[in-house]
């Protein structure tokens, strides 16, 4: 009996263990175990968000999307996979191995997917494989959105491309993307992603023991990304886009009164639509390694010496030191030794006795040499700064370069050596280093078009802080602008080559010298990569401006020939756009 009744004990311990454990398992955690299964059992698959079109300033569209037609294949419905990629070879006009070795690259997902075969289908591609449904069931095509840049080249270096998200951004703790995701490389795409990029959605599937979607659980839709409406204006950008057609150079036209960019045009271009698509190494080494690097934006990402467009903080920087006044006058002979080195004027007859304003007006190098001689290199670069050289315009655009505006204290801390006075002659006309991009010109030019407050410049957001305006006495100021005003519109001026018939136009001319020259060899006359760097920049109507228009053209010449009749290009197109100030008038 007592037998009997130690098992009895022992069979009712056990029981109770067993329901306890069953009731822990069921009732505690029953919870997190109908979670696994219900994980095992579905699946997450994200849902890219549309991206958000970007428009120029009047509406119409600079970036878009369109439907793409891609090629699917599910290895497990096909007997012989080599065969089915050779057959899709064959209506794609690609060797089968090629197909399978895409196929064979891409990695598993949660969810067993069908293998990426081919993207951007042509319409006549994807009615073939519909045709051959029956017969190849493993084939299928899907849609999805492709980044669309109608006006290609034009608006290249403004709206930039987009780029697949690489590993090292996925591995990123604060990464908000998924593998394969399109994001914003350059320009406006990568300045605003986060605002065209939207939000995803999710798609729940249902999948079997295999890991194959067997139907829908539940679906979020996609939160769209928002629209972008730019400054830019598509007319003049295109007209200042074929104005430099065939030349390497820049072009940036400004509103003064508010910073707003109606062109930023660089050239040589390309086209972004060449990333819309999967881009193969050997089409980006051709585009990385082809001349003058089109994929530079030379508004704001080279800089060079702004040469005599410096002359007008020169101007306005003695009359304020008191070194100059209007009537101060200079003699030009056409050459002059300073500090034991003979420095030369453009012109080799030289000018003769110049006053400040016939300085500007035929931009008279012998009366800048002068000028800097007794202004001094700090004294200079002060002046330069107020107008925002040597830093970066705030522009909402990334890769900026900032320039360089030299002091005694930059030479020992950065070349290792002091400043010498002979570099302080060639600074005075806008030479040697000093370094300015022609945005930052833009905005020079605007702090005279508004006789002293300087904008930021923007494209997409205006900003809502405000730079330093350049002060200077309203006298010098007026002096100042009505030389730049001579520079055109007087016959004997060096820009009358950019002048316009019923606009009022104020600029200067700028000519740099790439290599030094003690004789006056013409700049063509030099081999191309010897050859003078041209710039002009300008503002108009004089009389209530609402244009700057700034060019560069590398190693094009003299401003005057080069970089001048650019710019009269655009201001025709300006003048076409808004005939009402075809009643200004010319003189």
């Amino acid at each position: 009996m007592g037998r009997v009744r130690y098992l009895m004990v022992l069979l009712a311990v056990t029981l109770t263990l067993v329901v306890a454990n069953y009731w822990f398992v069921q009732g505690v955690q029953g919870a997190d175990f109908r979670q696994l299964a219900e994980n095992n059992r579905l699946r997450e698959v994200p849902i890219q968000a549309p991206r958000g079109t970007i428009l120029e300033r009047e509406g119409r569209s600079l970036a878009e999307n369109i439907p793409s037609y891609n090629l699917r294949i599910d290895p497990s419905g096909t007997a012989d996979l080599s065969s089915s990629l050779e057959f899709a070879g064959e209506i794609l006009g690609v060797d089968g191995s090629t197909l399978g070795a895409r196929v064979a690259a891409q990695p598993d997902g949660p969810v067993r997917q069908t293998a990426l075969v081919a993207e951007d289908l042509s319409l006549g591609q994807v009615a073939r494989f519909e045709s051959v449904g029956l017969e190849h069931p493993e084939f299928a095509i899907d849609v999805s959105q492709q980044r669309l840049y109608r006006h290609r080249e034009q608006v290249a270096h403004v709206l930039g491309y987009l780029g697949e998200v690489n590993p090292a951004e996925l591995q990123e703790k604060s990464n908000p993307y998924q593998a394969g995701e399109q994001i914003g490389r350059r320009g406006i795409e990568r300045q605003y992603q986060s605002l065209l990029r939207g939000e995803r959605g999710e798609r729940v599937v249902i999948v079997d023991s295999r890991g194959r979607p067997v139907g829908d659980y539940q679906e979020e839709q996609p939160r769209a990304g928002e629209n972008l409406r730019l400054t830019i204006d598509l007319d003049l950008q295109q007209a200042a886009q074929r104005a430099l057609a065939g030349r390497v150079g820049a072009v940036v036209v400004l509103d003064p009164r508010d910073g707003e960019v109606l062109v930023m045009a660089s050239s040589p271009s390309y086209d972004p639509n060449l990333f819309a698509r999967r881009l193969d190494a050997d089409a980006w080494t051709n585009l990385i390694e082809a001349p003058h690097q089109p994929l530079q934006n030379r508004t704001l990402q080279n800089v060079h010496s702004p040469g005599s467009l410096f002359k007008v903080v020169m101007a306005l920087g003695g009359l304020e030191e008191g070194i100059i006044v209007p009537e101060t006058r200079v003699f030009c002979s056409g050459a002059k030794k300073y500090f034991g080195r003979r420095s030369r004027c453009w012109k080799r007859a030289g000018h003769g006795w110049v006053n400040l304003r016939e300085a500007i007006k035929k931009s008279c190098d012998i009366y800048f040499y002068d000028l800097g001689q007794q202004m001094g290199i700090d004294a200079i670069g002060r002046h330069a700064r107020r107008f925002g050289l040597g830093e970066a315009t705030g522009i909402d655009l990334l890769g900026e370069k900032s320039g360089l505006v030299p002091s005694r204290e930059w030479s020992r801390t950065v070349r290792g050596h002091p400043w010498y006075p002979g570099e302080t002659i060639s600074v005075a006309i806008g030479q040697g280093p000093i370094l300015t991009s022609p945005l930052q010109i833009a905005v020079l030019m605007s702090a005279a078009a508004n006789a002293g407050p300087r904008p930021i410049p923007w494209l997409g957001e205006e900003p809502s802080e405000h730079r330093a305006p350049a002060e200077y006495a309203s006298r010098d100021w007026q002096l100042v602008r009505e030389a730049l005003r001579a520079v055109v519109m007087d016959s004997d001026g060096t820009g009358r080559s950019a002048a316009v018939p019923g606009l009022t136009i104020a600029g200067k001319t700028g000519t740099v010298q790439v290599v030094s020259q003690q004789t006056w060899v013409k700049s063509e006359d030099l081999p191309y990569a010897e050859r003078d760097h041209a710039w002009f920049a300008s503002y108009a109507p004089v009389e209530d401006p609402r244009w700057v228009v700034v060019v560069f053209v590398e190693h094009g010449g003299a401003g005057s020939t080069a970089a001048a009749p650019i710019a009269k290009e655009v201001y025709e197109a300006i003048l076409a756009k808004s005939p009402d100030l075809g009643h200004l008038p010319a003189s």
